[in-house]
């Protein structure tokens, strides 16, 4: 079951593509399912280690990061990962751009369910004709460490770099050495909680700080690796069942 993810800024494109897709799925019977989405690049980037997609499709205009800047960061992490690119412009250079970055596909707006249909089925056989070359050649190999000296290695280097918006799993399997996959299993069982949920947690831990302080909103989120604030509310909002202005009132009413 191939997984599928939509990011766009705006519901109502996002709604209008999901029907479309869940139309083509149901109606074929193709082994795909759409499995999320999110309104931004930096909520993709945030989420993508949780949803694991294999396919995405992205809009090109989005604030604080384009869809092209996003696909630069997705690809260099996940070279197996299909990023179709859904954008108003037919110029020849962001196609081109597209293509240099490795996106596998560029549609233009109005997007219709026929080109849709087309693109998901080219998409999938090529999953499919990777995944047969995969499951016939492929050895997976673990590396032989010393756990809990690693674990604390990651620990230390998610605390002194939550900052950085892109600071996810896959950069940091990265910049250890190691398969994403395996790190999480490794992190979760040396520590019991989610490499993801750590990485979230030293930056709420931060951020209720900032608004005890009584620092503004954007300005926290930023400080904190998570620049689109209302992602970073949601996230606020999850970690601490209040909203980040509860917080804030903390510091106001003193």
């Amino acid at each position: 079951m191939y997984k599928v993810m939509i990011v766009d800024d705006e519901r109502p494109s996002r709604n209008i593509l999901k029907n479309i897709l869940k139309n083509i799925i149901e109606k074929e019977n193709l082994g795909v399912e759409v499995v999320g989405e999110a309104s931004g690049s930096i909520e993709a980037i945030n989420t993508i280690d949780v949803i694991k997609p294999d396919i995405v499709f992205v809009d090109i205009r989005m604030p604080f990061m384009d869809g092209i800047e996003f696909s630069k960061i997705a690809i260099k992490r996940y070279p197996d990962l299909k990023i179709i690119i859904i954008s108003a412009f037919s110029d020849f250079e962001y196609a081109r751009e597209c293509i240099r970055i490795g996106v596998c596909e560029y549609l233009l707006k109005p997007i219709n369910s026929k080109e849709i249909r087309k693109t998901l089925l080219k998409v999938i056989e090529n999953l499919n004709s990777k995944k047969q070359k995969n499951e016939s050649s492929h050895i997976e190999e673990y590396q032989l460490v010393h756990k809990n000296d690693t674990v604390s290695k990651i620990k230390k280097y998610i605390e002194e770099n939550y900052v950085q918006p892109d600071l996810n799993v896959a950069s940091i399997a990265e910049t250890f050495g190691f398969n994403a996959s395996y790190l999480s299993r490794l992190f979760k069982a040396e520590t019991d909680i989610n490499l993801i949920d750590y990485i979230n947690e030293c930056r709420m831990k931060k951020a209720i700080e900032y608004a005890k302080k009584g620092t503004l909103m954007y300005i926290t989120a930023k400080s904190v690796g998570i620049p689109d604030p209302n992602y970073f509310g949601k996230c606020f909002k999850k970690y601490t069942n209040k909203n980040y202005s509860e917080f804030k009132k903390y510091k106001d009413a003193k």
